[in-house]
């Protein structure tokens, strides 16, 4: 207890200097877990991906179409349990700036494939009766004021015009890490305005969302499925949920890796701040640990000294940081549209690793002060003047 107290007052000893040094490690730490924080909302499409989905896109690129007839072929391939597709509408709501996911789909197969996104029977068979009915999720139906029975309307930009959607649910997330901001209604009602407008591009599709009996085969079902459409005017390539929905994040990888980067950087940050109060610190008293060594103190004794000041600071520092952090990232989550980060909260590895590696920087930067203290000879110290 009496060593406690002592690390405790040399940690105290000069205030400022001390303040200064909790105060770059707490900025420190709040800029890692929030920068963490921030590249794991990103990749929450990766991590909610189910590993019992394959999607089939064309072979060139996601922003080609396939023809809906590929349907009934996809679905005799052997091991496969549903078919259903989804086609990107986008559109603008109210303003450009307003961005959430608009996709045309199969509404009867689609919240089969999809059970994370709940509605009710009910709900279902309201939207198998209304053509231009549409499903909002919760976190876009709560941010815009959205009810059942409103009309919601978007202004085409890939398929140009008005179109006009009744809400017949409020699709709730099953999951945390479910995206509750999307904007889900009837294919057949766009296609139906297509064979009347666009013809040309009439019965196509964005792509198929498969789902297979067993995980284990995916790999051959894949190919299988685009061995059937190999040296067709529109090949495929099918994969699984998780690789399509990285694939759709690959724009945004070099700002992802940069911000991986700066987050461990940091780290080096926090070193040079806490090294430098205790290189300060074991000068100043030189003198000190020499007389300690007249008196019978050993290097293990000098070492938990000078050790734990270190860790008393590193400790101090995580813990300011962590609650700052923590209250920062719940108030970002308020005001930061679901739209952009619909799942926006700090995961417990990213709290352990924070600690962690402000402990192991208390650790690290009483290397250098131990090794000049214990090796600084009695009488060289009792000379020095600092």
């Amino acid at each position: 207890m009496k060593i406690l107290k002592i690390m405790i007052k040399n940690a105290l000893r000069h205030k400022l200097r001390t303040s200064l040094t909790i105060l770059g490690i707490s900025v420190a730490v709040i800029a890692f877990i929030v920068m963490r924080t921030i590249i794991t909302a990103w990749n929450i499409g990766v991590e909610a991906a189910s590993a019992d989905r394959l999607i089939v896109r064309n072979s060139v690129s996601f922003i080609f179409p396939l023809p809906v007839a590929y349907r009934e072929k996809i679905g005799k391939v052997d091991g496969v349990n549903v078919v259903s597709y989804a086609n990107w509408f986008q559109g603008v709501y109210k303003d450009k700036s307003n961005f959430f996911a608009r996709l045309a789909v199969d509404h009867k197969t689609f919240f089969e494939v999809y059970p994370e996104y709940m509605i009710t029977n009910d709900e279902k068979a309201e939207l198998a009766k209304e053509i231009s009915g549409c499903v909002i999720g919760r976190a876009t139906a709560e941010q815009f004021g959205i009810k059942k029975g409103d009309i919601v309307t978007l202004e085409g930009d890939i398929y140009p015009g008005i179109w006009d959607f009744k809400v017949v649910a409020i699709y709730q997330p099953r999951d945390k890490i479910t995206d509750a901001t999307g904007m889900l209604f009837r294919w057949d009602y766009v296609n139906q305005r297509l064979e009347k407008e666009d013809p040309i591009r009439a019965n196509e599709i964005g792509w198929y969302i498969v789902q297979v009996n067993d995980v284990n085969k995916t790999a051959a079902i894949s190919a299988k499925i685009d061995s059937y459409f190999k040296n067709s005017t529109n090949e495929t390539k099918t994969e699984t949920e998780k690789s399509f929905n990285q694939g759709f994040l690959a724009s945004t990888d070099a700002i992802i890796t940069a911000m991986n980067v700066v987050s461990y950087v940091i780290i080096g940050i926090i070193i040079l701040v806490l090294g430098n109060t205790m290189i300060m610190a074991a000068r100043e008293r030189t003198r000190e640990y020499s007389v300690l060594k007249t008196l019978g103190f050993s290097g293990k004794h000098l070492t938990g000294l000078i050790l734990g000041e270190s860790m008393v600071i590193a400790s101090i520092g995580a813990v300011v940081g962590l609650l700052l952090a923590l209250q920062l990232v719940a108030g970002l989550n308020q005001v930061v549209p679901k739209t952009i980060f619909p799942v926006l909260e700090v995961k417990t590895i990213t709290i352990v690793f924070a600690i962690a590696a402000a402990l192991l920087v208390g650790v690290i930067a009483s290397v250098f002060p131990i090794h000049k203290a214990i090796n600084t000879k009695i009488v060289e110290g009792l000379r020095f003047v600092g």
